[in-house]
Order: C-alpha cells, then sequence, then structure tokens
C-alpha cells in the first residue's frame, strides 16, 4: 500500500433556484505533504461562489486495485474521485480513491461522489504504482461458431 497526501477542494455555489439555495461539489485536489490537519479553510470568497481547502487525506494504492488505477489512466482525463457528505449543512469529504472500481462501488451504495482532474505529479504517482504492480489478464482464444462447418465434409 501506498499513501500520497492530500488536501481537497470543495466549493459552493450559491444559487437563484426556488427548490435549492446552494450547490456543493468536489473541485480539485491538491498535494500536501506539510497539511495533514482535517481543518476546513475557506480560501476562495466570492458573491456567487466559496471554496474550501480540507486537508488531512491520503490517496492510498492497493495492489488489488491496479487495474482500476490503469483504467483510470488510461482514460482521456485521469480523476481523482471524492467521496463527500453533508454534515450540518457543510458538505465534508469522506474519502478520496483513484480506482474506478471503488468509486463505481461508492455510486451504487447511493454516496455522492464527483471525479476531479488528476494533477501530474499525481498521475505519475499513480502511474509509478501502475508500473509496478499491474499485469494485464490473458487474453483467452474464443472459438467462434462456424455456421457453415456442419456443412463441410471433414476428412
Amino acid at each position: 500500500m501506498d499513501r500520497f497526501p492530500i488536501a481537497v477542494i470543495i466549493e459552493r455555489r450559491r444559487l437563484d433556484n426556488r427548490w435549492a439555495d446552494e450547490a456543493w461539489e468536489a473541485v480539485g485536489v491538491v498535494p500536501a505533504f506539510d497539511d495533514t490537519q482535517p481543518a476546513m479553510r475557506q480560501i476562495v470568497a466570492e458573491t456567487d461562489c466559496d471554496q474550501f481547502r480540507v486537508g488531512g487525506f491520503a490517496l492510498e494504492l492497493f495492489r488489488d486495485e491496479a487495474a482500476n488505477y490503469f483504467l483510470n489512466l488510461s482514460s482521456p482525463v485521469p480523476k481523482v474521485f471524492v467521496m463527500w457528505r453533508m454534515e450540518g449543512g457543510v458538505a465534508r469529504p469522506a474519502t478520496v480513491t483513484a480506482s474506478y472500481g471503488e468509486a463505481a462501488r461508492l455510486l451504487d451504495s447511493g454516496e455522492q461522489v464527483d471525479g476531479v482532474p488528476m494533477s501530474r505529479e499525481i498521475a505519475d504517482w499513480v502511474g509509478a504504482f501502475v508500473n509496478r504492480h499491474y499485469e494485464p489478464a490473458p487474453r483467452k482464444k474464443i472459438r467462434r461458431n462456424d455456421p457453415l462447418a456442419q456443412d463441410r465434409e471433414r476428412p
């Protein structure tokens, strides 16, 4: 298992809508080698949106998820997936992953998950892990049914 310390950037947008006053969304992750505090700190304050930096997270990689990391890195825009929950009217990140499979499991269980673009530094780190641990499954030959085979004579 490898760990990469990160902080999550989460954004609150004010809405002019009769059903909702605001919308929350994870918009980024940044390396946080020097900041392991989980405190939520406001970094942008504008009239229509606020952004908060939440530290104390680590992107963890596991060998059994190497195929999912490979799929992520093979996509046009690799992502880090942030699962968050509303607590006391504020969105709080709960976990981060680079695995397509884990993100899909979280979404299937009804959690709120946002995919944010993966920085080059994180992508290089995940790529090094994939190079060490990913082994593609061997290809299996598939015998296709030949509809004309029964009409042919066998010698």
